[in-house]
């Protein structure tokens, strides 16, 4: 396990060295809404999330949902994921495969995925019905590793069933892809990380954030493609230490 106090011991540390230009990291100007979840320590498999908007980026961050709402991550708690900004040197590891730790840092989103039809009444979120030909490859020695495909149904790899994102589970209802890993892709850094329904109010995932159907599928009416909206994770120790230089709400 990841000691709940190495990241704050690792903080201290840097500022005493005058090296905060390494971490750096911060959300663009771009950005206008912001998913934010925090845990309570690296090992943490529950966390907080609350979403958060700006008209510029002159404006200050607000809330917009009345209580924030409680999220289930990795069952192993946190490590930090390969995202837009660069993990910062305070011991944690980066996420790999099968590791089920959530990827912790900044994150776009990517397609919103879904059994139905149709996205959520209201939503504007670009979304791919899933059919019997998808899949989300999570072999690194796929060379599709951490990417969705769809088959041709005349030339079926022998991999696919392995792969295939239509299982008929409840829990993959909606599925809003979290661009974990993805530029570039590195084999065996973890995949198909995504926020889902979750299982029950006590059962952690492998490594996505999960949560009530009703408030995913809140959060998913929400977004706004034209506002850039990112996603970070973080530990609420680390969150409050770098919240200024990363420009957090």
């Amino acid at each position: 396990m990841i000691s709940s106090s190495l990241s704050t011991s690792r903080w201290i540390l840097l500022m005493g060295l005058g090296l905060q230009g390494m971490v750096q990291a911060q959300l663009g100007d771009s950005v206008r809404q912001v998913i934010v979840a925090r845990a309570a320590t690296w090992n943490s498999n529950t966390a907080i999330l609350q979403a958060y908007q700006r008209s510029s980026r002159r404006e200050s961050w607000t809330p917009v949902f009345e209580q924030p709402v409680p999220v289930l991550l990795g069952r192993a708690g946190l490590a930090w994921g390969r995202g837009v900004f660069n993990p910062p040197q305070n011991g944690v590891p980066l996420k790999v495969e099968k590791d089920w730790r959530a990827p912790a840092g900044v994150f776009q989103l990517g397609i919103l995925f879904g059994y139905a039809d149709a996205a959520p009444a209201g939503s504007r979120w670009p979304y791919h019905q899933v059919g019997p030909l998808d899949a989300y490859v999570d072999d690194p020695n796929n060379p599709y590793y951490n990417q969705h495909v769809s088959i041709d149904p005349r030339n079926v790899p022998p991999w696919f069933e392995k792969q295939k994102m239509r299982l008929g589970d409840s829990a993959y209802k909606w599925m809003l892809e979290i661009r974990h890993n993805q530029k570039p892709v590195a084999p065996g850094y973890g995949s198909a990380i995504f926020f889902h329904v979750r299982r029950g109010p006590a059962k952690p995932s492998a490594g996505c954030t999960t949560m009530a159907v009703e408030n995913l599928e809140l959060l998913i009416r929400w977004l706004d493609p034209k506002a850039s909206p990112h996603y970070v994770l973080l530990p609420q120790a680390d969150y409050d230490y770098l919240r200024g230089s990363w420009h957090l709400p």
